[in-house]
């Protein structure tokens, strides 16, 4: 089996230019630049070459991402989790100037770029720490973890976050395929780490 690169030099599904796109390509383009993300970047870059998939996605992670029960510290620290499992440059160089922002600390967030489990994490971190660990690396949940994580976040909050699991880790797959670039050279990309599953070891 190849291990991929983990900075693609060739991205295979450039942004297109507006002169390029059809009726529908333009109107899931101008959807997004009027929303929350305010530009086409990332994984709606190769999703423009299915817009009606790009629209209805769009809107998936509008509410995982804005209108979840779990605070952001929480839905956040989640995305860098699967950002590492995948070892996806562009979601983790994204995603960690908000996870700081949100108040996960910078001692967590070198941990997972390493591919470390994060010492003296909050209750509530581990346990997101935890779930997506678990769920990335068994596929499910013992009834332990549920019903701790069901006790801490209550049901809508662990539907949520399984589904954030879902919604990044179907992204990071179309990022990965599409050799998209890192957004910002501020934060260090992820270094490869030895084949594991799940990116971040329990204790």
């Amino acid at each position: 089996m190849t291990t991929p690169p983990t900075t693609p030099a060739t991205d295979r599904m450039p942004p297109l230019s507006l002169e390029t796109m059809d009726p529908d390509q333009r109107a899931a383009a101008e959807e997004l630049i009027a929303g929350p993300r305010k530009a086409v970047r990332g994984p709606f870059i190769p999703l423009m070459r299915s817009p009606e998939l790009l629209t209805r996605i769009q809107k998936v992670g509008d509410v995982l991402r804005f209108h979840s029960v779990l605070p952001a510290r929480l839905t956040e620290l989640a995305t860098l989790v699967v950002a590492r499992t995948w070892t996806q440059q562009f979601e983790w160089t994204v995603h960690v100037p908000l996870a700081l922002q949100a108040g996960v600390s910078p001692q967590t967030v070198e941990a997972l770029r390493h591919g470390r489990r994060p010492p003296a994490l909050p209750d509530a971190e581990r346990r997101v720490v935890d779930i997506v660990h678990e769920l990335l690396t068994h596929h499910d949940l013992s009834d332990a973890s549920y019903d701790d994580a069901v006790t801490a976040f209550g049901e809508r909050g662990i539907v949520e976050l399984v589904s954030l699991v879902g919604y990044f880790t179907m992204l990071s797959m179309i990022l990965n395929v599409a050799h998209t670039p890192p957004d910002t050279a501020d934060v260090p990309l992820l270094p490869a780490l030895p084949a594991q599953a799940g990116g971040v070891p329990r204790p």
